[in-house]
């Protein structure tokens, strides 16, 4: 059976043996009764993987001890998915989960004409990207970016494909067809419930931005979002 995997911010910085934090000692010590010499694994969420022995099961403070360090290849495509703010956050917080179990890079938050959502948890997102990277046992954990106003943001991302995903009429290719894998990077743009303005539509467009469609059906705007991070990732 694989070891236990835990998330610890500063592991890069810390010496052969060190303390864990309350939430995870806990966990060590009164779900998983682990004893002194049990191993587990530990990861930054930016590449890095320890595995380390306990030395003092506490349940406030876990002592443990680094036996191994590796430091993973980051992905040789980066995904990004800008995604609205949704009203629904629940919707919100789920997308940023499933994103994490898929591997997506980053993922910008933003405020649009149509977004009545105006603020988010900032704490509250990072615990469930932490928690989805603890899940699915990766090293590499999306950089959720600040709340960002669309038309400031959108004059100025940078990737090296842009694409804007939207319901509005017009020439569209299917995002599938349009992706060039030799490429380092991809960014996807997913408005709010009711899509973007026929503005911020001309606005995406005049920046680089390629429309397109995710296929037949009309999708929530999670569901989107997901659906083109399942594309990018997979192809």
């Amino acid at each position: 059976m694989a070891s236990p995997y835990f998330y610890f911010d500063h592991l890069a910085t810390m010496a052969d043996e060190f303390l864990l934090n309350e939430n995870s000692s806990r966990h060590i010590v009164q779900v998983l009764r682990m004893q002194p010499g049990a191993e587990l694994r530990l990861t930054n969420g930016k590449g890095m993987l320890v595995t380390a022995t306990i030395l003092e099961a506490n349940k406030k403070r876990c002592q443990v001890r680094m036996l191994q360090k590796t430091v993973g290849e980051p992905p040789k495509r980066r995904v990004q998915i800008a995604l609205s703010v949704l009203k629904n956050v629940s919707r919100f917080e789920w997308f940023l989960e499933k994103a994490t179990e898929l591997g997506v890079s980053d993922i910008f938050p933003l405020k649009t004409s149509r977004t009545e959502k105006q603020q988010i948890r900032s704490e509250r997102l990072q615990s469930i990207l932490e928690s989805a990277l603890i899940q699915s046992q990766q090293v590499w954990m999306p950089v959720i970016h600040d709340l960002q106003n669309f038309s400031q943001w959108v004059v100025k991302v940078q990737a090296d494909q842009k694409f804007v995903a939207h319901c509005a009429e017009g020439t569209k290719r299917r995002l599938s067809e349009m992706v060039n894998t030799n490429l380092s990077s991809q960014l996807i743009l997913i408005g709010p419930e009711g899509d973007f303005t026929e503005e911020e539509i001309r606005l995406a467009l005049e920046n680089r931005f390629i429309a397109v469609e995710l296929g037949d059906n009309r999708l929530r705007s999670e569901t989107a979002a997901l659906a083109a991070a399942a594309i990018l990732k997979l192809l």
